[in-house]
């Protein structure tokens, strides 16, 4: 006899890929930050991009790029190694400084998110943000966004709970909502998100808005969708389904 799925009752996003296009933010956000740490030269310029699998004529990460699921902490010594520095801490907080200056320039939505966020709310839903952003570069974006009246927990890489993939973004947002992280779905557009969520217990939701593709998630998901549109419906399929 199968036992049935605990009812869902938080759902934590990602922010890049999920409900922020990550390549018209990133892109012109990246680019600019390249440009700024190297003074404008070229030659330092190429250095960064070639380090970070970034295409600087289209504004446009590779597939392969660390930049697309890591964090300044992950990639930071790579960046560093770029431009021949070894103040690799210091060099972090002028990432995630103007990381956050610049994002917000050329923020873009993905559709419309604060429809979508506000459903899933109005369906009793308790809804927070797990990205490997710095967390007071995602509150303001978050804010910019008119989500913040939605979303009740915010924890970046820098927040106290680790980086995705590991677990402890989905651990502690389950602790805050006071439910188990079976409770959880975790939402996202990377093997990072799911794999969190999959360390954490909590169900594995992918979104295709994001540079992977479904060949690569659905190993790791529960469910997939094409964006965070459909989740209202999902949601209440599946805890009708209880």
């Amino acid at each position: 006899m199968s036992v049935p799925s605990p009812a869902i009752v938080g759902v934590l996003f990602d922010k890049d890929g999920t409900f922020v296009d990550f390549d018209a933010t990133w892109g012109p956000a990246t680019h600019a930050i390249i440009h700024a740490l190297a003074g404008g030269d070229p030659a330092l310029m190429r250095a960064q991009a070639e380090a970070l699998r970034f295409r600087l004529d289209e504004k446009r990460f590779a597939p392969t790029s660390p930049l697309i699921s890591g964090s300044s902490a992950s990639y930071g010594a790579l960046w560093g190694e770029a431009l021949g520095r070894s103040d690799i801490a210091a060099l972090k907080r002028e990432i995630d400084a103007l990381a956050e200056i610049e994002s917000l320039k050329a923020l873009t939505p993905i559709g419309e998110p604060a429809a979508a966020l506000g459903a899933l709310k109005a369906m009793g839903l308790r809804l927070g943000v797990a990205t490997n952003d710095a967390e007071s570069s995602a509150r303001r974006q978050i804010e910019a966004l008119g989500l913040d009246e939605a979303i009740e927990f915010v924890a970046g890489y820098d927040s106290g709970h680790g980086a995705k993939p590991d677990s402890g973004m989905v651990v502690a947002f389950a602790r805050q909502i006071g439910v188990a992280p079976q409770r959880i779905a975790m939402v996202g557009d990377s093997r990072h998100d799911l794999e969190a969520a999959r360390a954490a217990g909590a169900l594995a939701v992918a979104v295709l808005s994001g540079p992977a593709d479904r060949a690569e998630l659905a190993p790791l998901a529960d469910h997939i969708v094409d964006d965070i549109a459909t989740l209202p419906a999902l949601f209440a399929g599946l805890n009708n389904a209880i």
